[in-house]
């Protein structure tokens, strides 16, 4: 399987970030990439990005509504990320669960829509360093994988992000053979549950990824790309990062 490097924005990103797209845009069209090179500006530069990028990188959107239209002031559905450019959408990132309220529930029928949109949904599980400690990591993330994931997953139209919660933001990462154990146990379930489907599926690692520790992540078993948040933004850092996998 190809790769996946994705860079997610989050509420960061006005006008003048966009030459951090164009930077990354024109090196991946001078020399391709080993992976696949994906970033997810806010809603409100994802039409002009998606233009600045096109045929070159592919633009994502965030987060996504589960409805098609309607009296939702403030939301958006996959089909409008889709017509203003996206290609893919994050969903169930553990900022929207937290912050947002998101359960498994709300999050499935959010991939079911995005999949409706033709757009690849990346749906973020991960654990908190409470979980963590008392052992819980397996059954907290196979609670969200059994709720966050719908029938008929491919690894067309989806791709899993794990994010230790605890590591988002923080410098901090855990041990390789951790990161190797959880995603082990992660294509586990998916193949226990979507069969030969689940060997396909990309699994990312998101936990304060940096171009310092990008080579030796990306090296472990299962980790088929990498979900970066704050290092998104800066176009060499990566580009650093992508040229990494």
């Amino acid at each position: 399987m190809r790769p996946m490097i994705a860079g997610n924005w989050k509420m960061n990103g006005l006008l003048a970030q966009l030459v951090e797209i164009e930077t990354i845009a024109v090196a991946c069209a001078a020399s391709p990439p080993q992976a696949d090179c994906l970033i997810c500006p806010p809603a409100t530069l994802l039409a002009l990005a998606a233009r600045l990028a096109a045929g070159r990188i592919a633009i994502g959107a965030q987060t996504c509504d589960a409805g098609i239209s309607g009296a939702y002031t403030g939301d958006i559905s996959a089909n409008m990320c889709r017509n203003a450019g996206a290609s893919a959408v994050i969903l169930g990132h553990s900022e929207r669960r937290r912050f947002h309220g998101e359960t498994n529930e709300q999050v499935s029928t959010k991939v079911r829509a995005a999949w409706a949109a033709g757009l690849l949904a990346i749906v973020c599980i991960g654990e908190t360093e409470r979980q963590r400690v008392e052992g819980r990591t397996r059954t907290v993330l196979d609670d969200q994988m059994d709720g966050s994931l719908p029938d008929g997953l491919t690894a067309q139209t989806t791709v899993v992000a794990h994010e230790p919660l605890w590591s988002i933001g923080t410098g901090l990462t855990p041990e390789p053979a951790e990161i190797e154990a959880v995603h082990a146990r992660i294509r586990q379930a998916l193949v226990a549950r979507f069969g030969d489907e689940g060997l396909s599926v990309n699994i990312l690692y998101g936990g304060s990824v940096t171009p310092d520790n990008a080579r030796d992540i990306l090296q472990l078993a299962n980790v088929d790309g990498a979900l970066v948040g704050g290092a998104s933004l800066d176009a060499i850092a990566f580009e650093a990062i992508l040229r990494s996998a």
